[in-house]
């Protein structure tokens, strides 16, 4: 009788809805588990190493991180290259998606042309490829210097090779893939009641006045969204500033993004101690950036069921 009852109890375990659940989550827990969690822990404990590939991890303590603030002037650089390319391309990203989203969503004789400027980044596409094409069109003989050369400029511009310029190039790659935050920016106007707009016309309002007072407002919460993840994106990016300077953050470290130097150290010079010193310090900026950001949204978002900030 005991082991029928056993019995029983185990096939109500099998037939329970919380056992289903567990076993179809069990795919995500463990790839969760075997390549989020566990690489983390493991990382933060080689920050504290000297650790080489070659040779096994020595324990050193905090040296890897003394060295970064006091011995390592391209970490400084390249959080100060980062930085620069956050503050410009997010922002500019953002209002561009934005505006391109609000075009794709008014009824009007363009609305083709809106759709088809959106589609066009798609249809090269992944960001490898697109880097590649952004290479190639501002090279030294490229299309902008052949272009420039027909309207009058002798002198080719060295677009890629000089450090003023090249910051900006990655920043105008940066802006022209929109293409997540247009969608999200698109799904979010739709969601804007009609009736708030007939209102306004009601009351004489013009069509500034709508945007700013109606779908700024009510649009503040993806606004906000979008940042986020934008700022996030922007802080981890490597692919572009790998490709356009071939690994080497040139010209003058001027393109030394800040997961490009972790690369470099981890997969060149073989410091896999210092890069993951240098990952978790990576992890400590965006998670302060992205606290302050949440911090002045209570000034700027707008919630509806809350009543608005």
């Amino acid at each position: 009788m005991i082991k029928k009852g056993k019995q029983h109890s185990f096939k109500k375990i099998l037939h329970s809805e919380t056992f289903s659940g567990y076993v179809f989550s069990a795919p995500f827990i463990i790839g969760f588990l075997a390549f989020t969690i566990i690489p983390m822990i493991y990382s933060l404990f080689i920050s504290f190493t000297s650790y080489k590939i070659s040779s096994s991890p020595v324990w050193t303590g905090l040296s890897n991180y003394i060295r970064m603030f006091s011995e390592d002037p391209r970490f400084l650089k390249s959080i100060g290259v980062t930085l620069y390319y956050v503050v410009l391309s997010v922002p500019l990203k953002v209002g561009f998606a934005l505006v391109v989203a609000f075009l794709l969503t008014r009824k009007n004789s363009l609305a083709g042309f809106y759709r088809s400027v959106y589609y066009l980044p798609s249809l090269i596409g992944g960001s490898v490829a697109v880097t590649l094409v952004w290479k190639e069109l501002f090279a030294a003989k490229g299309v902008v210097n052949t272009f420039l050369a027909i309207l009058g400029v002798k002198n080719p511009i060295s677009w890629l090779g000089d450090p003023n310029f090249a910051i900006w190039i990655l920043v105008l790659l940066a802006i022209w893939q929109f293409g997540s935050s247009m969608i999200i920016f698109a799904a979010g106007l739709k969601q804007i009641p009609v009736s708030y707009y007939e209102a306004a016309k009601m009351d004489g309002g013009s069509l500034r006045q709508q945007f700013f007072f109606i779908t700024l407002p009510c649009l503040s919460p993806v606004i906000f969204f979008n940042t986020v993840m934008q700022t996030i994106g922007g802080f981890m990016s490597f692919t572009q500033a790998y490709i356009i300077s071939k690994g080497t953050g040139g010209p003058m470290d001027s393109t030394m993004f800040y997961a490009l130097y972790i690369y470099k150290q981890a997969f060149n010079y073989y410091e896999m101690g210092y890069a993951s010193a240098l990952a978790w310090v990576l992890l400590l900026i965006i998670a302060l950036v992205t606290a302050l950001i949440f911090k002045t949204s209570d000034t700027w978002v707008y919630y509806e069921s809350k009543g608005g900030k």
